[in-house]
């Protein structure tokens, strides 16, 4: 009888856990939502061998450093501002005087809808330190000028991009000569982390003015096509650029680059050119360990 009650016991204290584990655990209240800052930023640096601008050398064919740092301001999923500067080594002759740093200071809006981008801003180029002796017959005024732009790109795939870009300035290199700029781009993204990238596009110049001797300048087509190795937040890049200036037009954009008196430049050779470069953004920030994320 003692071990029926005993038996009988042990199944009610059984039965009273099972019970208990059955009903629902007590709820931890909701975690506060992490806002997401619309602030966001880019901060890279890089060295080339050769700083090419639409086909002609801007560091004399020889190597070149750059820096830039970028703000943006998410507006909503759709558009973007952001305004940003940046910096290169620069050696547009072999004379004196001669510029040794371009600064350029930029800013626009970009915009996504769906599979289209579109990025819309100007660009202002300055060269600080050159000074503007009259009788320099290379640079016989200041050679600051600025670009308003209009990019245009789809993802066609997810790893193929094509784009179309528009350049267009009142007096390019303060020549007095209006320069508009097109161009086609094309980006394929390839297994283990590379890339296959290109470019072709079409310089058309106007006529400068009577400090530059009022002659048309020539137009031209330039291009360039290039492999590119991306690893975290490093980018390796070979490329090769040309275009299909002679020795004399390019003269005519550039001025003379070997001898004072000379009417040739081989500043728009064709060129390989290998580039190493790095990026950071706020989200590689917000990524590392250790970092804080403010909430609002």
């Amino acid at each position: 009888m003692k071990a029926k009650i005993f038996g009988a016991a042990i199944a009610a204290v059984a039965s009273t856990g099972a019970m208990a584990a059955d009903l629902p655990a007590k709820k931890a209240p909701p975690a506060m939502p992490m806002a997401v800052s619309p602030w966001d930023f880019d901060i890279g640096a890089g060295l080339t061998t050769d700083y090419i601008f639409r086909g002609v050398s801007q560091s004399n064919h020889s190597l070149s450093v750059n820096a830039h740092a970028e703000l943006k301001y998410n507006f909503n999923d759709t558009f973007q501002g952001y305004v940003g500067i940046a910096g290169n080594s620069i050696k547009l002759t072999k004379f004196d005087p001669s510029p040794s740093m371009e600064l350029d200071v930029y800013g626009g809006i970009r915009a996504t809808f769906g599979k289209f981008s579109l990025d819309v801003g100007g660009w202002g180029y300055l060269y600080p330190g050159l000074q503007t002796p009259t009788a320099n017959l290379i640079f016989p005024t200041q050679i600051h000028f600025w670009e308003a732009y209009a990019k245009l790109g789809y993802a066609i795939t997810d790893t193929v991009n094509v784009g179309a870009n528009y350049f267009y300035t009142p007096s390019f290199l303060n020549t007095g000569a209006w320069g508009q700029y097109v161009a086609g781009t094309v980006k394929v993204g390839l297994p283990a982390d590379f890339a296959i990238s290109g470019e072709f596009g079409r310089q058309f110049f106007g006529t400068t003015n009577a400090a530059h001797f009022s002659y048309k300048m020539p137009d031209y087509n330039y291009w360039n096509v290039g492999l590119s190795y991306t690893w975290k937040m490093v980018t390796f890049d070979v490329r090769y650029h040309d275009t299909n200036l002679t020795p004399f037009k390019c003269f005519q954009i550039t001025g003379p680059t070997d001898t004072v008196v000379g009417t040739r430049s081989n500043y728009c050779d064709r060129r390989f050119v290998g580039s190493v470069s790095f990026a950071i953004t706020g989200k590689d920030v917000a990524g590392l360990p250790g970092a804080v994320v403010a909430k609002y």
